[in-house]
């Protein structure tokens, strides 16, 4: 398994492969840029098919905490961490103990938080052996609200420029996955007056959305070709692909989801196709605000405003994309590497 020769490996700084023989924890912590700061980002919990499966995905997902966090306005840089197991049957305390200690033995280099099937009771545990852990109970806590809103917002920037007005009213979005940012999204949404058509694996999540958001259920597969304005990923990424492209009817893709295309290449695709895509990075960034002002101390109006700013950015990122003839993701990526070069050069002044 070849490291810098990988196709996702984009000059990152460190990358460390962990082992617990005791508890058999197995994970990789990615640490992809630190210009702007230490590398923030969240650990998630998967069972990947393959460790090549793992490093994949951990090499992409960091360099889009750097790319988010520049985009944000933040003093972090960007890291992910995978642990490869069985949410289900693999965690301890012990296990996550053990993965607190490689975490501390970075120095500071990685700060570490939640994700997918990593809770904050896990994040409580990890914080025992290592202070470099952010979103813990006892300070900035669950970051979903401050995703799902960043995303709410995000999508209102995404159909002013597709349908000539922000207003949700009477929209169709197809929202995919329901669970803690997905239903608050999808809440959102439906208080606008959107009209939502929703699928999850999970049949309570769907059941509740009917009931309280008068939500249209469709399967898990259903969901890439129902006749829709918006299609909103919200679960795990690269449901862009040249599979779900051949069905999906909706002019615009903005959900929460991390590395929702399954390629770099299906940026310019969605481009050719007439489809407005809203940045993954940089629509679902609520989240790293809102862990952000625990390790930089923002203050509650701060936070706010630079979730609210993500309007903005996107406003600004596809103001750009159409002057230019471009992709947004394209363009997202280098007003990232603008501001990096910038602090850069700031740095050996």
């Amino acid at each position: 398994m070849a490291l810098f020769e990988h196709t996702e490996y984009d000059s990152h700084e460190q990358v460390v492969f962990c082992h617990d023989k005791v508890t058999g924890l197995k994970a990789i912590i990615a640490v992809h840029d630190t210009t702007m700061g230490p590398a923030l980002g969240g650990t998630r919990m998967w069972n990947y098919a393959s460790s090549e499966e793992a490093l994949t995905d951990v090499l992409r997902l960091s360099r889009g905490m750097t790319y988010k966090s520049a985009l944000a306005g933040l003093p972090l840089g960007g890291g992910k961490a995978v642990i490869i197991g069985d949410a289900k049957k693999d965690k301890s305390e012990a296990f996550f103990k053990a993965y607190g200690r490689f975490v501390n033995s970075l120095g500071g280099k990685y700060i570490t938080a939640e994700d997918v099937n990593i809770r904050t009771a896990d994040i409580d545990i990890v914080a025992t052996e290592t202070p470099f852990v952010a979103g813990t109970a006892s300070k900035a806590g669950d970051p979903s609200p401050h995703t799902a809103e960043g995303t709410y917002l995000g999508l209102k920037a995404a159909a002013k420029h597709a349908f000539g007005n922000e207003d949700l009213k009477g929209v169709r979005i197809a929202v995919q996955g329901l669970g803690a940012v997905g239903y608050d999204f999808a809440e959102y949404c439906a208080k606008e007056g959107a009209k939502l058509i929703v699928a999850d694996v999970n049949e309570e999540a769907v059941e509740r959305a009917v009931k309280e958001l008068g939500a249209e259920a469709v399967s898990i597969d259903e969901i890439y070709s129902v006749d829709c304005d918006v299609y909103a990923p919200c679960a795990l990424g690269a449901t862009i692909n040249d599979n779900t492209l051949k069905v999906i009817k909706a002019k615009v893709i903005a959900g929460s989801a991390n590395n929702q295309l399954a390629t770099r290449a299906h940026d310019k695709i969605l481009k050719d196709m007439g489809i407005l895509y809203a940045p993954d990075y940089v629509i679902n960034a609520g989240g790293v605000i809102h862990v952000c002002s625990e390790a930089a101390n923002f203050s509650l109006e701060d936070t706010a405003k630079r979730v609210k700013a993500i309007y903005g950015t996107l406003d600004k990122i596809f103001t750009r994309a159409k002057d230019e003839n471009r992709p947004t993701g394209e363009i997202a990526d280098e007003m990232a590497r603008e501001i990096l070069a910038k602090k850069l050069a700031e740095k050996i002044a």
